[in-house]
């Protein structure tokens, strides 16, 4: 007798997410959204959404939230995320994220959510204050994955500790509840191919990668900045006194001019040594002017796609609603099954 765990044999099906905590910048793109892109020539369904929900675990100003997604979801469609191939929609409008979020929250075990990472560094020395749903953040991420029992999920570094929850989430579902079937699939990463462009640093500290929430614009390139703005930034940006060496393991000790040269591998399709081959020796004098003009013409075709999208507001709220639609139709026989297998009243 066999005491292999059953293999779920569902579709296959991709889901991920960013929350419309500020704009969207270029790490957002070269570190997820082209890949998302490239998800979506696949075969699997893509579920692409904006995590309002997630959102509001920390403070926020409700009236600023509907316009903060449909920017997000703006930036999404202006980086070629392709509404009639792949659902976009705000979380909050499938009530089912919530409801599985709730039954896995009695499944997942206090010390699970104790070991994470993140919800210590996001809360700080004040995490006593912190608000649960903060702590509990990484459950509704498990349960925006599996509501639609997504196979496959995108995600950087920063995130494999959130989706190994999931994992384990899914399988203690599995094993208490589902009558030796594997109900719910064990979602796998789907890691950003190696290479230039998978984490782009702050352009004021190049130890720290480039955020949203940051407070300060000019630490990272918007995917709306225009050109001028661009080029101000690049300009500004932190380096140091020593020309570009000609290999890249002479950039490890310096951030700042690893992080601009990884920025110029990433926007030209190129190694980072190859940036090194033809700018060693070379000032940042001489090396950002070229960067800003590169960052600026690789920026300006989605931009202008965005402008184009922003402008109007009921366009973005017809793909939103659209994507709910199809993600309702997705999540609803789901919770369904697992409303009976938990046994809940059917009425």
């Amino acid at each position: 007798m066999s005491d292999a765990l059953p293999v779920y044999t569902g579709p296959e099906r991709i889901l991920s997410g960013m929350q419309p905590t500020g704009g969207l910048h270029i790490g957002n793109y070269l570190g997820a959204l082209k890949h998302w892109v490239r998800l979506q020539e696949g075969k699997a369904d893509c579920f692409y959404c904006v995590v309002d929900m997630h959102a509001i675990t920390v403070a926020h100003d409700p009236a600023d939230l509907p316009g903060r997604v449909r920017a997000a979801a703006a930036a999404y469609l202006a980086a070629g995320v392709d509404p009639s191939r792949s659902a976009v929609f705000a979380q909050s409008a499938v009530p089912a994220h919530a409801e599985l979020a709730w039954i896995f929250q009695c499944v997942a075990r206090l010390g699970w959510l104790e070991r994470m990472t993140q919800f210590k560094d996001k809360a700080g020395k004040d995490a006593e204050r912190a608000s649960v749903g903060l702590f509990t953040y990484p459950v509704l991420q498990a349960a925006d994955i599996l509501i639609y029992k997504a196979t496959h999920v995108p995600v950087g570094e920063d995130q494999k500790q959130h989706l190994e929850l999931s994992r384990d989430i899914a399988a203690r579902f599995n094993r208490d509840f589902g009558a030796g079937e594997a109900v719910l699939p064990l979602p796998e990463p789907v890691i950003p191919p190696s290479g230039a462009g998978a984490r782009i640093m702050s352009l004021k500290d190049g130890t720290a990668k480039m955020s949203k929430s940051d407070p300060s614009d000019n630490s990272r390139i918007n995917l709306n900045d225009d050109a001028d703005t661009i080029a101000r930034k690049i300009k500004k940006a932190k380096t140091d006194a020593e020309p570009l060496p000609a290999s890249t393991a002479e950039l490890d000790a310096r951030p700042e001019a690893r992080n601009l040269v990884g920025l110029y591998a990433a926007l030209t399709g190129v190694s980072a040594q190859a940036v090194l081959d033809d700018h060693a020796g070379q000032g940042f004098g001489a090396f950002t002017p070229k960067l800003a003009e590169i960052a600026v013409e690789f920026i300006a075709p989605i931009a202008g796609e965005y402008a184009r999208l922003i402008a109007d507001p009921a366009e973005i709220d017809r793909i939103l609603t659209s994507g709910a639609e199809r993600a309702r139709a997705a999540a609803e026989p789901v919770i369904a099954q697992v409303r009976g297998l938990v046994g809940y009243w059917k009425g």
